[in-house]
């Protein structure tokens, strides 16, 4: 098995997952996407992971590497290619297939606690996890749950944080930021940092106190992803 991974923005790669496709013996090629360059076939991948970008998916048209990525992923949907979008990918997975992707009535950043809707306690994709779990945070926006996908997972404050829509799957959340990597992103987007109240050192530590169990859950969400015993 080979899985393509798309990174759509210098500061934000996929973190702790990368680790997870290791331990699970899958071999995987990273495609920066925000550098422009031509995508690779989708022919020769059997599974796709997606990464964020601060560029809001409603705002895509205005950015080249996305218009064509775009592209690229209508027909990894169409073909039915297992896809897992994470943040801005998750949205982007929702436009995709036909919802909508807008502003969030808040912006979510650090350490949140999110809960299993009722199709999630039952999605394969979820299997191993308790019913309240923490995850980590950073958006401003959210998406519409499409027609024919399953709401799997609900917050307090953005209610839609994942969705199932065949074999993909979109998470709002995030599990795989250490906080070395929240470290990084308090310093390349330190204005919405600011926008919230919060400081580097309170998401950092936020991170720190949850950073097993989301290590773990990671962990299990590739597995679960990727039907793979590892």
């Amino acid at each position: 098995m080979e899985a393509l991974v798309i990174q759509n923005c210098l500061t934000e790669d996929i973190g702790l997952y990368v680790t997870c496709l290791q331990d699970c013996g899958i071999s995987y090629y990273v495609h920066r996407a925000y550098a422009g360059k031509a995508f690779p076939s989708a022919d020769q991948f059997d599974a796709f992971i997606v990464g964020g970008t601060p560029v809001s998916i409603y705002d895509a048209s205005g950015h080249d590497f996305l218009r064509r990525e775009i592209v690229y992923l209508k027909e990894v949907v169409k073909r039915e290619r297992p896809y897992l979008g994470i943040c801005a990918g998750a949205q982007l997975l929702a436009k995709l297939v036909g919802a909508e992707v807008s502003r969030n009535s808040v912006m979510e950043i650090g350490s949140y606690v999110v809960r299993l809707a009722a199709a999630g306690k039952k999605s394969e994709f979820f299997r191993g996890f308790p019913e309240v779990f923490p995850v980590f945070q950073w958006h401003g926006d959210t998406f519409d749950i499409p027609v024919g996908a399953k709401l799997l997972v609900t917050g307090a404050d953005c209610k839609n944080q994942a969705f199932s829509y065949g074999n993909s799957l979109g998470l709002q959340f995030h599990l795989e930021v250490t906080s070395q990597a929240a470290s990084s992103w308090a310093d390349e987007y330190r204005d919405e940092l600011e926008r919230v109240g919060k400081t580097k050192e309170q998401i950092v530590n936020e991170c720190e106190v949850n950073g097993e169990q989301m290590r773990d859950l990671a962990r299990k969400l590739i597995r679960n992803f990727l039907n793979k015993s590892c």
